[in-house]
């Protein structure tokens, strides 16, 4: 075949798909088993065989030796208990010898001839010693010396010797001094090398080390372990408890989670363990708690663990703000409710966006330093904005935070004017290096030159200070002078209504094209230079809102925790035995030890940190004369940059410093006041305010008898949807989610919740609608449903009639059984439909195929032209053609089995994370599982691409090139390129446009088979060949099917396989060119973030995420796709990382983002990011990008606008490449340089998407 192959038709070998581009050519063979014969016994029963393989004499014989075996150890066992026994009695009886002891000498020059002595002549010859002296004393022959006697010593020991050899006598018993010299002698032996004995002393003396060295380090571990349960103890009282004293388990798995995946600490491998709960529920105690933590980090080193209780303390933080948004949300959620009276579950954007500007021009100035402007992106669209201002004006007074370029400034100003009057004083400054720094540090202090960074440092870490103890009057003030100005609303109430209203026309105006503004307003500019040096201040500035969770109060921090383990170490070696154990044990030691290096460093750096805060406060005291209009300045300052506690910067310092701090107290258990309930939405928030309007159609078309034989279909509809719970941006209203989010977005994470409370009742009074306005909304609620209902029973009609999978109706059959609807008296009234819809073009053979877009706006027309309600029309037409179309029980469970395996390969292409890999995968495996299933057949399968010929363009202008295959022919036809001139049917495909089968290969004449090894009598099979064809009904390949694998002679596919096989190539087409679009969207993103980097230097990275459908489908995940970070490098990750929603409790604005197709701004980890979703043509958000600005409190307003033209462009390529993939828009090519390719047309489509919006 040309696509074909020439195996042998074995039935052990499956077809398996690949698309490796480098499988090994004898991979066939492995799928051959081969087995030797097995014996088989005829007429044994099952006791018979075991009777035969147990002979009865070898089973006696076991019997025997097992009893004396068992006898024998038994004696054994009581003669050494009775030996034991004797010698105890013995030992009683005679008293040792010490003098015996004087043996014991371990001089290396004597030791060998010693132990042989004592061990073989000493023992017995001194007992004959003992004798002889004894007979000398006896016969008393020392006291005649002058007698000549008869007794000879010598004679007489050498008799005692030969009578009592050892090697004749067993047992001749021992002395007390015999016993002291053999346990001499064995004590002896122990210092003798290359002895048995020496080598079991040095084998006990390593066990009783190591024994000592695990207890030693057991004890260690025990005393860590203690003070880290005790340091966890004291975490717990940081954390805000609910009602029952208990935290939720999902908020400390978050914990874990996010510090596990900390980069730099290669602790990713311990978040398999960690299983994150997507429910509240259960919570942790106190106990609990300390359990939990431990069981996660006992095997964490010492550093690790610092790391750890500084994370878990910071966490404690971001955990109190996360249950004030909240309460937050909640309240804006019910302030939904309320104003939705007509309860159509949407509220007027324009009405909404007006009250929005007056609550904010009516607000006093220190809260509107808090708060966002309304009439800034990204609450006005860039639709909304014209062109002239958007890229023309530079009038700092529009940024999203009034006023503030002007108070980085300013900021700028005051800190040159402190230094400029100050140089003796920073000279003073710097000669006060404390002479034990390090010699780098010295160097460093000692060549910095008095300026503005310098300066800045030192006012930032004042300001750090005193910033905690401002913080509670600043919004103590801002409650105040928020329940003045609710007041003064209330009174204001009527004329502020009809402010209300003309906001409303005039942001209606500004939708139709006009400004509120004109673009001749502009403030002064700021240069280039200057915006660096704006940055840096901001920098500074932002300080604010760092948190290091380094506090002392009832928690333990970080340097004390490392102080408790030093000591812990060093008692324990006291305790501890010198020596080889020391050696052993100076890893442990070196690891328990590692917190202690770090803290003497910080600590070092403390003090002269704590200098150097001296020295700045001292300079500040004549700064404080300063004239009333800086004065006013330092308040704007401290109106424009106020602090929260989750932000707060703590320097480290020393304990008595740490003392004083109030920030040093147990935290509170009370949000702004206020107890918290326990209550904690964050995790099931769209389960409690959001319901589908699709799943309740389809809960009402399940529950309606008329249309049985299609709730199956619908209920497999519902469960294969993409991704559930996105909301479309429409321009218009507001649901739920994105209402709550604006009013989020506008607030802000720095306002107390007063000011929430202020904003709810300034809307409930302000957001009246009229009832007209109401009976419209209803109307559109109505015609929403209805469509909703429409789509779901003209989709599962078209399955259903579509029984086979091919993804297309004749629009003859069609016509058929429309015009028999009512017995053809409707028949002239449908044809006119036909008048109002353009056909797709005619497939060779004059054959009209629809699709189900097609056929369902065909349907919607027809409809249309019938009289009656068009609801109940389009019902008892559903239904006429529903009982019309008679399907068997195997044809619909056959229908339901190919629906699903069709929809595995689209849902394989939207979670592949921008890969053709897993859609080949399942392309082949649905060929496969149909073949086996409802053909009964093997079958092998490769899909071929075509590409422009460029090498041999004598050969024809394009080629076909085999990219993805079955496992068993990969070495036959993968990467295989087959050329016009060649044999085959494949470019009769390309260039006809339909289907071709061959029944039997063996007697076409045109077919190319790759391996042509094999006989031409083995080239038996069918061959089927499909074009793949896009959005255009352009072809760019072939799908090819054969049977030459297929064991049976008879293996012709049937018509409804080839019918399927259609259907396979069409969704393969979609799932391809889907992923084709991701991709050319990642490289157009990529072009504007280079572009963007090149002009800006706010930007910490940018992380670029798509949305895919969850495993279970119940919810959405993100895919981070690539991540660019400071230098301008982007990373495309070949494994993009899954992000789950249960899994970012602190970083949920990715998911908010995702839910609303809004921009978010919130801050983690005391750092602000932008998060901008990437819509699709349907407005829904297919992705987002995360901007991360640093500790910054917001980019510059050059900066800022930057931002937004990079975003307008990318989303414009967007749409443009959605539309050109799905079909919707024509291919515009409008330069040159586009028809380069498709990738490199991408990366362009950035720059010319901008020239257009320019020219």
């Amino acid at each position: 075949m040309e696509e074909t192959k020439n195996e042998t038709k074995s039935p052990e070998v499956q077809p398996k798909s690949s698309i490796d581009l480098t499988k090994d050519s004898h991979a066939v063979s492995k799928n051959v088993v081969i087995r030797k014969p097995a014996k088989v016994i005829f007429g044994t029963g099952e006791t018979e065989l075991k009777s035969k393989t147990v002979q009865p004499w070898k089973k006696n014989l076991c019997e025997r030796m097992e009893a004396r075996a068992q006898a024998m150890q038994q004696r054994m066992l009581e003669q050494g208990a009775l030996k034991k026994e004797q010698e105890q009695k013995i030992a009683k009886k005679l008293p040792e010898d010490n003098l015996a002891k004087e043996w014991f000498n371990t001089e290396s020059m004597t030791l060998t001839t010693r132990v042989y002595l004592l061990d073989n002549l000493l023992p017995t010859l001194i007992p004959g010693v003992e004798q002889m002296l004894m007979q000398v004393e006896k016969k008393k022959l020392l006291t005649k010396a002058d007698i000549p006697a008869k007794f000879d010593p010598i004679n007489y020991l050498g008799e005692y010797l030969m009578r009592n050899n050892t090697h004749y006598i067993k047992d001749p018993g021992m002395s007390g001094y015999q016993r002291v010299m053999k346990d001499v002698m064995e004590d002896l032996k122990i210092h003798v090398p290359d002895t048995i004995s020496h080598r079991v002393s040095k084998m006990k003396e390593n066990i009783k080390q190591k024994r000592q060295q695990r207890e030693y380090i057991s004890r260690v571990k025990g005393k860590v372990a203690s003070m880290r349960r005790q340091a966890l103890e004291e975490q717990f009282s940081e954390w805000v408890l609910d009602a029952k004293g208990m935290i939720p388990m999902v908020v400390i798995q978050n914990v874990l989670y996010d510090f596990f995946k900390k980069p730099g600490l290669n602790l990713e491998s311990h978040c398999k363990d960690l299983d994150v709960t997507d429910l509240i529920e259960p919570g942790l105690n106190q106990v609990q708690f300390i359990e939990y933590l431990s069981t996660h980090t006992a095997d964490l080193k010492s550093d690790t663990f610092e790391e750890f209780l500084k994370h878990l303390c910071h966490s404690a933080d971001e955990f109190r703000e996360v249950i004030k948004t909240d309460i937050r949300r909640q309240m804006f959620a019910e302030l939904f409710l309320q104003c939705d009276s007509a309860k159509v579950k949407a509220l007027n954007r324009q009405r909404t966006l007006a009250l929005l500007e007056a609550f904010y021009d009516q607000s006093p100035r220190t809260l509107r330093s808090l708060l966002r402007n309304p009439r800034q992106w990204p609450f006005v669209e860039f639709e909304e904005i014209e062109l002239p201002e958007f890229w023309g004006d530079m009038d700092i007074q529009k940024h999203i935070y009034e006023d503030f370029d002007e108070v980085v400034l300013k900021m700028n100003v005051l800190l040159s004017e402190k230094h400029v009057g100050k140089p003796q004083e920073n000279e003073q400054r710097l000669s006060t290096v404390p002479p034990n720094l390090p010699q780098q540090q010295r160097e460093i202090s000692a060549e910095q030159e008095p300026g503005t960074e310098s300066i800045t440092d030192q006012l930032t870490v004042e300001q750090g200070r005193g910033s905690t103890s401002e913080q509670g009057s600043l919004r103590d003030s801002i409650a105040e002078q928020d329940t003045h100005t609710q007041q003064d609303l209330n009174r204001e109430d009527e004329p502020h209504r009809g402010s209300v209203s003309e906001l409303e026309q005039h942001r209606a105006s500004v939708a139709a094209g006009q400004r509120r503004r004109s673009s001749a307003e502009q403030g002064h500019r700021i240069s280039a230079s200057e915006g660096e040096s704006l940055r840096g201040s901001m920098i500074d500035q932002g300080q604010y809102k760092r948190s290091t969770g380094q506090r002392k109060g009832s928690g333990v921090s970080a340097s004390e925790y490392g102080k408790q383990e030093e000591l812990v170490v060093e008692e324990s070696l006291k305790e501890s035995e010198q020596g080889p154990l020391a050696d052993a044990t100076i890893r442990e030691e070196q690891e328990v030890d590692s917190a202690s290096q770090p803290e003497q460093s910080s600590a070092l750096g403390t003090s002269t940190k704590s200098e150097h805060i001296q020295m700045a406060s001292q300079e500040e005291k004549p700064l404080q004369q300063i004239s009333k209009e800086e004065v006013v300045m330092n308040s704007e300052l401290q109106e424009e940059v106020p602090t929260s506690s989750k932000r707060d910067h703590l320097s480290v310092t020393s304990k008595k410093d740490a003392q004083k701090d109030k920030s040093c107290e147990p935290k509170s258990q009370n949000i702004d006041g206020k107890s918290w309930s326990g209550e904690f939405l964050t995790c099931n928030w769209k389960m409690k305010y959001v319901k589908y309007e699709d799943e309740e159609q389809a809960k009402l078309i399940c529950g309606d008898p008329r249309f049985t034989d299609l709730h199956a279909i619908i209920r497999n509809l519902q469960s294969y949807k993409e991704v559930k719970g996105r909301s479309d941006f429409n321009g218009v209203s507001f649901n739920l989610l994105q209402f709550v989010q604006v009013l989020e977005t506008f607030v802000g994470e720095d306002t107390p919740l007063s000011v929430s409370q202020n904003l709810t009742s300034f809307f409930q009074k302000g957001y009246v609608e009229t009832k007209g306005e109401k009976m419209s909304s209803l109307e559109q609620v109505r015609q929403k449903a209805f469509q909703i209902r429409r789509g779901l029973l003209l989709e599962a009609l078209f399955q259903k009639w579509d029984n086979d999978g091919s993804g297309f109706l004749d629009l003859n059959e069609v016509d058929e059984l429309l015009y028999s609807y009512k017995e053809g008296m409707e028949k002239e009234s449908m044809k006119k439909a036909k008048l109002h819809i353009q056909f797709p073009e005619p497939h060779p053979g004059h054959e009209v195929k629809l699709s189900s877009k097609q056929f369902q706006k065909y349907i919607e027309l027809v409809v249309s032209e019938l009289r009656g309600n068009e609801d109940q029309v389009l019902d008892s037409v559903v239904e006429f053609l529903v009982n019309s179309l008679v399907r068997s029980h195997t044809e619909g469970l056959r229908n339901c089995a190919r629906q699903k395996w069709l929809h595995q390969i689209q849902y394989a292409a939207e979670t592949s994370g921008v890969s053709l890999e897993p859609v080949y995968t399942e392309t082949f495996k649905a060929l496969m599982q149909d073949a086996e299933a409802h053909g009964n057949k093997k079958i092998s399968a490769h899909i071929s691409l075509l590409e422009e010929n460029l090498l041999l363009p004598d050969r024809g202008n394009v080629l076909l090139r085999n990219v993805a295959c079955t496992l068993d022919d990969a070495p036959f036809v993968l990467n295989k390129v087959l050329y016009r001139d060649m044999e085959g049917i494949s470019f009769t495909v390309v260039d006809e446009g339909k289907p071709i089968h061959v029944p039997q290969v063996q007697h076409h004449g045109n077919i190319f088979f790759w391996n042509n090894s094999r006989n031409k009598n083995e080239h038996n099979g069918s061959f089927l060949a499909l074009p793949l064809q896009d959005a255009y009904m352009r072809i760019f390949g072939v799908l090819a099917v054969d049977t030459l694998r297929d064991p049976q002679e008879i293996n012709i596919f049937l018509p409804h396989e080839i019918r399927f096989y259609q259907g396979v190539a069409n969704v393969f087409s979609t799932a391809y060119h889907y992923v084709h679009s991701r991709e050319h969207i990642l490289h157009t993103v990529t072009t504007g973030i280079s572009w963007l980097y090149n002009i800006t230097s706010g930007i910490t990275s940018i992380t670029t995420c798509f949305v895919e459908p969850s495993p279970g489908q119940e919810d959405c995940v993100l895919r981070n796709m690539m991540l660019t970070e400071q230098l301008g490098l982007t990373e495309i990750h070949t494994a993009p990382p899954t992000i789950l929603r249960k899994s970012c409790i602190f970083r949920d604005f990715l998911f908010k983002c995702t839910d609303t197709s809004e921009v978010v701004l919130a801050s983690a980890s005391g750092e602000t990011h932008i998060v901008i979703p990437l819509r699709e043509r349907t407005r829904e958000a297919m992705g987002v990008l995360d901007v991360n600005i640093g500790r910054s409190r917001m980019l510059l307003y050059q900066e800022y606008k930057d931002l937004q033209k990079m975003i307008k462009m990318i989303q414009t390529a967007c749409y443009e490449i959605l539309g050109e993939f799905s079909g919707e828009i024509k291919k515009n090519l409008v330069l040159e340089m586009e028809k380069a390719g498709e990738v490199k047309r991408a990366g362009i489509l950035f720059f010319r998407t901008m020239l257009q919006e320019l020219f």
